[in-house]
């Protein structure tokens, strides 16, 4: 059985985080650089998988994406929920650099369409339906790989995305102390 605030010790969550994270996050992100830039959805990887994929040949235009840093605020706000036994949501602030590499002929075009489409504010609708919204999109970088002797062009983004995490934990009521209570009223 899980603590509570009652058993001391620590305490978990009653339920996971809204928040999307790793996969569920990835596949957002992947939706998101789908519809911005007309890129077929096979071609807009997961920057990191466990079996890496065959990369495309270096005349076919794609995409490998992922978040690279989760930078938390300090100091979420808890509030307390009187109802029933009781309970603390934590609200915490973040901010996610996210990082999107494209490939292919039209690498930078690409690049540069995904950048001008985050800031249409319905291409955020559905990032703004998970709680994510648009900090920056950065300057395109170009960084060529070297793959099996090959340069394949690269142009990087770098992408700020904000968004509020909620945590709910069991933190019961106060019902009752045995202290007395002092105050600065007269």
């Amino acid at each position: 059985m899980p603590n509570d605030s009652s058993t001391g010790g620590y305490i978990s969550p009653v339920a996971p985080s809204s928040a999307l994270f790793d996969a569920a996050l990835d596949a957002l992100l992947q939706q998101a650089v789908v519809g911005i830039t007309g890129l077929p959805g096979e071609l807009v990887r997961p920057r990191w998988q466990p079996v890496v994929p065959k990369q495309p040949e270096p005349s076919i235009n794609w995409c490998a994406i992922g978040v690279t840093e989760i930078d938390p605020m300090d100091y979420p706000a808890e509030i307390h929920d009187g109802t029933g036994n009781g309970s603390d949501k934590q609200q915490a602030w973040e901010e996610f650099a996210v990082l999107a590499s494209f490939y292919g002929p039209d690498g930078m075009a690409n690049a540069a369409l995904l950048r001008r489409g985050l800031y249409v504010a319905q291409n955020r609708e559905l990032l703004q339906a998970q709680g994510i919204d648009l900090v920056e999109a950065g300057k395109v970088v170009t960084a060529p790989d070297l793959v099996n002797q090959q340069w394949v062009q690269r142009r990087d983004i770098p992408i700020r995305l904000r968004r509020k995490v909620a945590t709910v934990y069991p933190i019961l009521n106060i019902l009752s102390a045995d202290d007395i209570l002092v105050t600065d009223t007269h």
